[in-house]
């Protein structure tokens, strides 16, 4: 957190931050995992289904084909392996494999829609709900990739997306899913100045210069202005308050909708720091959180977890594979650093 205090403090003071972001959109590639170039679906099939009947299980083979290749062309060595066995692949490695390594594998295998359906339906199962998960996931995403989460959703599971939310949690909190959920954010890069001045006063106004905090004026501004715009918005912040806009929500608000829109602020002004930010903390401490480890690794590995892996050296001084080896061991360990690449 005290990074993002630094940082996003230091908006109002610079205008030709790289956080504004205008004009021409990135086109280079940032994930880790790339296509293999010699790619054979049937020959991977074959080795897997090698590596699963082998005695004591080839699990160096596993991580070898299925972090060496890319999302699309799993999805075809899982068609090859039904094909040539007559069984799912996914059932076939469940029965093989255990514990952290099992969940790496078994996530790489569902296309991106279908691990963040899972993973939203895992956040809300059973006793105690994980809003952090559900903020993190509808907090940055796309609009395209909120809406196939949800067609798939729905087929997977016979459920709406935002109804499932809407038993979940209630308040501002709901209010904030819910209207991420529609999946109508604007992503336009071209920024409206003006805009961003009277939001940024509107959003001084809800907060920090009235007692008590409207709240429905933080959720409308975070929840449909684009990333770019927000950026503007906090730079102009930074004119009406000394405290800086993430203060003012730490100071204004708490617990999961704190978190929430903190979430929304972060990606925002710099995606692949506020991922960086969520696996030092899945790491600190007594006890790792494998789960949020395997899913922003997984999640990100074919959009920007070189840029995250970049942003976490910067930010703790000290390379991410560094902190993997430390707090992670066997298959586990292997799979994700090798998923990190060989930077």
């Amino acid at each position: 957190m005290a990074f993002f205090k630094k940082f996003i403090n230091k908006i109002s003071n610079d205008d030709s931050s790289k956080g504004i972001k205008g004009g021409p959109v990135e086109t280079a590639y940032f994930g880790t995992v790339k296509p293999d170039p010699n790619f054979n679906g049937q020959n991977d099939a074959a080795k897997l289904k090698k590596a699963i009947e082998t005695k004591g299980v080839d699990e160096a083979t596993i991580v070898e084909v299925i972090a060496k290749r890319s999302n699309a062309q799993r999805q075809q060595i899982k068609e090859a392996y039904q094909q040539s066995t007559g069984k799912p692949l996914a059932d076939a490695l469940k029965k093989a494999l255990k514990s952290d390594f099992e969940e790496v594998v078994l996530a790489l295998l569902m296309t991106p829609p279908e691990y963040d359906a899972f993973e939203m339906k895992r956040a809300m199962k059973g006793l105690g709900t994980k809003e952090a998960v559900l903020s993190e996931i509808l907090g940055t995403r796309s609009n395209k990739e909120i809406t196939a989460m949800k067609n798939t959703f729905k087929e997977d599971y016979g459920q709406l997306l935002d109804e499932q939310i809407k038993g979940e949690v209630s308040g501002d909190l709901e209010n904030t899913l819910l209207a991420l959920c529609k999946a109508t954010r604007s992503e336009d890069h071209n920024i409206d100045d003006g805009l961003a001045k009277s939001d940024a006063k509107a959003l001084f106004e809800a907060g920090e210069n009235r007692v008590g905090t409207v709240c429905s004026v933080l959720i409308d501004v975070l929840t449909t202005r684009s990333e770019a715009q927000l950026c503007k918005i906090f730079q102009h912040y930074g004119k009406y308050s000394k405290q800086g806009l993430a203060k003012v929500l730490e100071s204004e608000l708490h617990g999961d909708l704190e978190d929430c829109l903190m979430a929304l602020v972060k990606s925002a002004w710099n995606k692949p720091a506020f991922f960086a930010e969520k696996l030092h903390l899945a790491m600190k401490g007594l006890g790792t959180n494998t789960d949020t480890l395997t899913r922003i690794l997984v999640s990100r590995s074919e959009i920007d977890l070189l840029k995250i892996i970049q942003e976490y050296k910067r930010m703790y001084g000290k390379p991410l594979q560094e902190a993997i080896l430390q707090e992670t061991s066997g298959d586990y360990e292997k799979i994700l650093l090798t998923l990190c690449g060989t930077q």
